[in-house]
């Protein structure tokens, strides 16, 4: 048994993503119950699903820069603890109103454990077996993702939809209670720093109204009049972070972060494909279902595939990027997602339901072994000092890239059906198979040109050993 693995920490990064992957598909899932329950609709009850993500992505940065400042193990166990506090919240309530502002304190909680879960991972275990530790915590994050809408189904069948919030609380006081246990056999000190608490606010004000800008929820319940007057307050934040960041003695965000390019390219990696990934999911189900007249059940099955690839696959890309580093098995990974897309690019409106399954079992393939080798480079290879803004980085990439692909499949799919439809205006439909399989080619098409792009800065990020050369100055 290997001494220098702190397998209780391991184990409680584990548990955390499992955790929060497990409770949003429960989540998603409960949706129409909730809506039903509460005497509210979609709008009102999308308002609860964006205001998790609101502070589940808007903060992550924020509590991710603390646990740099004020411990790990302290953020995360209250983490545990506040995202258990808003789950009870949530199943007490009686209105929509009530979970709206509980769901906000749910991922305040998440986003608390989100942005060190990784980070934690990367130090629990000696830095050659950072890629296994990786693994594990992707394996962790589908296994929840793939347990969660059956556990909820039954919940909610055979019990009531407040124990899909219910059965969360003592789970996340066993996390908490297991970071305590785990954090008192560290020896690691953190050296407190003063807090630049104007650019934390910038930060935040940055990220929230660049997810309000770019989520087509949001910009639906918010009405697209305002999107002029967030993206003001975008840039004018944005300058202000920069400036202000660029100036102050002891930075929130240290810019020199960006000059690892093993860090800056593993993000833009990360962020093109989520994208990729994100365009896939959106459009699918309409092929699947209202084109190749696929039944919703055998569809869940075939989406099944993606996540057991990606649980199979994870602790293998581990064991690669321990060995080889992690932009070879990156760039593969990468790759994969490129082959995936292309096969959309042939899709016919009467093809072999095995055409898409293949589709969607290369981007499962690509999750196995992208992310966890991605995450490596991310954060693994950043000093100890920046690995909890690393972490974050890592989980705020993610949910940007997934909600820009929303829009830009979107919005591809709308210009391709016009084009080759002819029909000024006309929203894509599949009552015209031809016309909107046509535009779904071309859609592919177009992303498979952007995960090109990501190959080129997987494959050019540099190795382990060249990036640990840089050295980030934290002003301390």
């Amino acid at each position: 048994m290997d001494k220098r693995i702190n397998r209780l920490l391991l184990a409680t990064a584990m548990l955390a993503t499992f955790f929060s992957g497990t409770a949003n598909r429960i989540f998603n899932i409960s949706m129409p119950t909730l809506a039903s329950s509460l005497g509210t609709d979609l709008i009102g009850i999308s308002w609860a699903l964006l205001a998790y993500q609101f502070s589940s992505i808007g903060l992550s940065l924020i509590f991710g820069r603390l646990s740099d400042l004020w411990g790990r193990e302290k953020v995360f166990s209250a983490g545990f603890a506040v995202f258990s506090l808003g789950s009870l919240l949530c199943g007490l309530s009686q209105n929509i109103w009530q979970l709206i502002l509980f769901r906000f304190l749910q991922g305040v909680g998440g986003s608390m454990l989100q942005s060190s879960s990784r980070a934690l991972a990367a130090e629990a275990v000696p830095e050659e077996l950072a890629g296994r530790a990786q693994g594990y915590m992707t394996t962790a994050h589908h296994i929840g993702f793939l347990l969660g809408p059956t556990i909820g189904g039954l919940m909610i069948d055979y019990l009531h939809w407040r124990w899909t919030f219910f059965f969360i609380v003592p789970i996340g006081i066993i996390g908490a209670l297991l970071t305590i246990g785990g954090f008192k056999s560290r020896t690691i000190s953190v050296q407190r720093r003063a807090v630049d608490y104007v650019g934390a606010l910038l930060l935040f004000t940055t990220t929230t109204t660049l997810v309000l800008l770019i989520d087509r929820h949001a910009v639906e319940i918010i009405g697209a009049g305002t999107k002029g007057a967030l993206a003001a307050i975008f840039l004018a934040s944005l300058s202000g972070l920069l400036v202000h960041e660029a100036k102050t003695p002891s930075p929130f965000v240290d810019l020199a972060l960006f000059k690892n390019r093993m860090f800056t390219l593993s993000t833009l990696s990360l962020l093109i494909v989520a994208m990729c990934y994100s365009v896939t999911t959106l459009l699918l189900p309409f092929y699947l279902q209202e084109v190749l007249q696929l039944s919703p059940s055998f569809i869940g099955f075939v989406f099944m595939a993606p996540a057991i690839m990606t649980i199979s696959l994870a602790p293998l890309s581990g064991y690669m990027t321990d060995r080889l580093g992690p932009r070879l098995p990156a760039s593969l990974g990468v790759a994969f997602m490129t082959v995936s897309l292309l096969v959309g690019g042939f899709f016919q409106p009467d093809s072999h339901w095995l055409l898409p399954t293949l589709m969607i079992g290369l981007g499962g393939i690509t999750n196995g072994i992208f992310n966890p080798a991605n995450s490596v480079g991310m954060i693994a290879l950043v000093p100890r000092e920046h690995r909890g803004f690393a972490s974050a980085a890592n989980h705020v990439t993610f949910g940007l890239g997934n909600v820009l692909g929303v829009a830009v499949g979107g919005f591809l799919m709308t210009a391709a059906f016009e084009h080759h439809t002819g029909l000024s205006g006309a929203s894509p439909t599949t009552a015209d198979p031809a016309g909107f399989v046509a535009a779904l080619n071309t859609t592919f098409l177009v992303i498979m040109g952007l995960s090109l792009i990501a190959i080129v800065t997987s494959a050019t990020r540099g190795d382990r050993n060249s990036n640990k050369k840089i050295l980030i100055s934290t002003g301390a």
